[in-house]
């Protein structure tokens, strides 16, 4: 037997399982993509302004170092520039998901053990995994590549390959780091701290040239995708640096799949304390997520800070452009617009924070299909206060980091610490409504569907409200589809009036949501 028995049918088995997670990740990125022509050209119109645009950006070095710089002045390559860096970090946030879900994850629930006793392969798992994420950033790369050629064939096929390269550079990242850790949990932080590190690492490089020219900046993939310039005489070599990565991990990955046991590690789990303070269900959650909520912490709190440093920089930017103003006063309302760009900025991490709040209530789904939950509600622990501990996690988690994102802004913008605190606070209950749908979905979907569903649907609900949330605006979607988010009712903070009605309606939702989540919950039978 080969080691590669049976990739096909795990190939299908894991699409088919993706079937809601993989076309939502790819429709939300493409669409980010394919909506950006139209925004850019109601903005620039005329190559007056968009060359009055690249002569701003050359001197700021805080919108260099957010979104990268431009090379050239058509609205291909101004789509590459504004949507480049944020489309190859989401490609690259699915390859993981996917990599991630169908190796650690497969092995952790014990479903690898039982799939190796059959007639599959060694590295059968690994290869279907990363077919998987090829498949995804494939889709993603010809519905980018067929929407951006009306602006220039060749660059519409150098971006598409470009963000299916940068997916893939992650997607075999993830397949080492699967192997090097016991923990799916941990395979995935670890990626994404790689993928953030790339993020600094490219920010850093941009802001200190004008051109992608940096050292920095070429050690990052998300670099790589910029300096390919895109719709500005593209340097088709730049492919070269993504195929010798993704086979250079590839093969890692292969060689350390072939070497280790199934569900060992090469890095062991280091053992806890021989006393520890896991006497309650509640403290053994917090210990469980305490490692993603520290990262989504210092993530939100170090987006604040650069978001609050480009305030009065990109108020600037936009201040004589009418088309840039309505769409800033549409997100963040007809106030001031330093101050419609603060809560638009705030919006944005809002939405942000509900995949963080999806996040951390699925930990339950987690828990009880990999059999964790088991031998804790064998004890005296009741399913509530079993799912307490978690949810408590999971809103209180959601507060902290919105917490942490508003002491970032008022540092780096310095002044209106506390109209910005609130208007961080004010996202809450927003968050908290698709965090309530999240445990209604876990509860009730095992009654009405297999539970995979309650997962795959508490994702799509996220996607969208972050779909519409971020694009509908620059569409100038009608007000009954921004209406569909429940972040479109929440006062417009700082600078519009406070609105407590929609603040305590979607308050008293959340909290109606979670209460009927959790009876489904305690009267439905357990994964087995």
């Amino acid at each position: 037997m080969t080691t590669l028995a049976g990739t096909g049918p795990l190939l299908r088995f894991a699409l088919r399982r993706d079937r809601v997670l993989i076309p939502v990740w790819v429709a939300v990125n493409s669409l980010m993509v394919l909506s950006m022509p139209n925004t850019l050209e109601s903005l620039y119109g005329t190559p007056a302004d968009r060359a009055d645009l690249l002569r701003q950006l050359e001197t700021n070095a805080s919108l260099r170092a957010l979104i990268g710089p431009v090379f050239d002045d058509s609205i291909g390559a101004l789509t590459a520039w504004r949507v480049g860096v944020y489309a190859g970090a989401l490609a690259a946030v699915t390859s993981l998901l996917i990599v991630v879900r169908h190796t650690r994850d497969e092995e952790e629930s014990g479903r690898q053990e039982l799939l190796a006793s059959g007639m599959v392969g060694r590295r059968a798992s690994l290869t279907a995994a990363l077919l998987a994420a090829g498949v995804a950033n494939a889709v993603l790369a010809l519905l980018v590549t067929a929407g951006l050629a009306g602006q220039g064939a060749a660059g519409a096929v150098a971006f598409g390959l470009g963000l299916a390269g940068v997916g893939m550079v992650f997607a075999t990242a993830a397949a080492v780091l699967a192997q090097l850790t016991e923990s799916a949990r941990l395979a995935r932080g670890l990626t994404a701290a790689v993928l953030g590190a790339a993020f600094v690492l490219r920010a850093a490089g941009d802001s200190s040239t004008d051109a992608g020219s940096s050292a920095l900046t070429w050690l990052s993939p998300l670099g790589w995708l910029e300096n390919l310039r895109a719709f500005a005489d593209e340097r088709w070599w730049v492919l070269s640096l993504f195929a010798a990565a993704a086979v250079a991990q590839g093969v890692l990955a292969y060689g350390l799949a072939g070497r280790r046991d199934v569900g060992m590690s090469f890095l062991p789990t280091r053992p806890g304390p021989p006393t520890g303070r896991l006497g309650t269900a509640s403290a053994l959650a917090r210990r469980l997520q305490r490692g993603a909520v520290l990262g989504w912490s210092v993530g939100f709190f170090l987006a604040g800070l650069v978001y609050g440093g480009l305030t009065e920089g990109a108020a600037d930017l936009v201040a004589d452009n009418d088309r840039a103003r309505e769409i800033f006063e549409r997100m963040g309302g007809r106030s001031d617009l330093t101050d419609a760009f603060l809560a638009s900025m705030i919006g944005m991490l809002g939405l942000i924070a509900a995949l963080f709040i999806v996040s951390s209530v699925l930990r339950l789904h987690g828990e009880e299909t990999s059999g964790r939950a088991e031998p804790v509600l064998a004890n005296a622990v009741g399913r509530l206060r079993w799912a307490a501990g978690h949810l408590l996690t999971a809103f209180g988690g959601a507060t902290l980091i919105m917490l942490l994102a508003g002491l970032g802004f008022a540092a780096g913008y310095g002044e209106e610490i506390l109209p910005i605190m609130g208007a961080c606070l004010v996202q809450l209950p927003a968050i908290w409504l698709v965090g309530g749908l999240a445990v209604l979905l876990y509860g009730t979907a095992p009654r009405l569907a297999p539970a995979a569903w309650g997962v795959a649907a508490a994702w799509g609900v996220a996607g969208a409200i972050l779909l519409i949330g971020w694009i509908g605006p620059a569409l100038d979607a009608p007000q009954a589809v921004l209406d569909l988010s429940p972040f479109g009712h929440l006062p417009k903070l700082p600078g519009g009036g406070m609105r407590w009605a929609p603040v305590l309606v979607l308050s008293a939702a959340a909290a109606a949501l979670v209460a009927t989540g959790l009876a489904a919950l305690r009267r439905r039978d357990m994964t087995t």
